[in-house]
């Protein structure tokens, strides 16, 4: 069920319980195909979505298509919600990364529900500004961190993310080397590398398209250092 799903979204879960209401009985239910586009940079805005099953990568794209992946969404994590506050173009692309649902809240519904409810802006303001951390978070790495390290801890990123939301195997992603190596701004070549050296420490395990957090404590100490 749809109500089963979002409440294992910490978000989602310490909403009074009449927003939580509000945004069950005011969505709708949206399906999309793998590799499918929900929208596009410089596209009106079109609400707010979480992630029923599935995975949404955000991603933009330069003028020679070279692809940046900002961050993959999995179930139950929301998102689209800059546009909701500024009412602008959307900032990047949004693609299924496999068959994906969604639960969708319009542009329209929520800024009439925002209007009649003013008081709910603090808690999608909340939202926004847990995006914001992990932003400054990310430009930080990719400033100050050398690759293995910044793989590192993105892998325990995610691995925690995944763990907050309730997923059964919060260590193990299915999604390929050149997804993880564009979440951190690194070749599939050097991604490959960097997991082959983790995987002979010890620290994770590759299988066929999946990557399994073996290791913690010692990912944690690498994403600190120097190598």
């Amino acid at each position: 069920m749809v109500a089963d799903t979002l409440q294992r979204s910490q978000w989602f879960r310490n909403l009074p319980a009449e927003l939580r209401a509000d945004l069950l009985a005011l969505g709708k239910e949206r399906e999309l195909a793998p590799s499918e586009f929900l929208f596009a940079r410089g596209e009106q805005p079109c609400g707010v979505y979480a992630v029923l099953d599935g995975a949404i990568r955000i991603l933009g794209v330069s003028s020679q298509g070279k692809e940046a992946v900002l961050t993959l969404v999995e179930a139950p994590q929301w998102f689209g919600e800059i546009a909701l506050f500024d009412g602008g173009v959307r900032t990047h692309d949004a693609q299924a990364e496999s068959s994906t649902r969604l639960w969708h809240l319009s542009q329209e519904v929520l800024t009439g529900l925002l209007g009649e409810k003013p008081a709910y802006w603090r808690f999608f303001g909340q939202l926004l500004t847990e995006k914001l951390r992990l932003a400054f978070m990310a430009i930080e790495d990719i400033a100050l961190l050398p690759a293995a390290a910044r793989l590192s801890r993105r892998l325990l990123l995610l691995a925690d993310a995944r763990r907050q939301s309730g997923h059964s195997d919060p260590d193990s992603f299915s999604f390929s080397q050149e997804l993880l190596g564009a979440m951190v701004g690194l070749s599939r070549q050097t991604t490959n590398q960097i997991l082959r050296d983790l995987e002979t420490r010890g620290l994770i395990a590759l299988g066929r398209g999946r990557i399994s957090l073996l290791d913690a404590a010692g990912l944690l100490e690498l994403s600190h250092s120097d190598e």
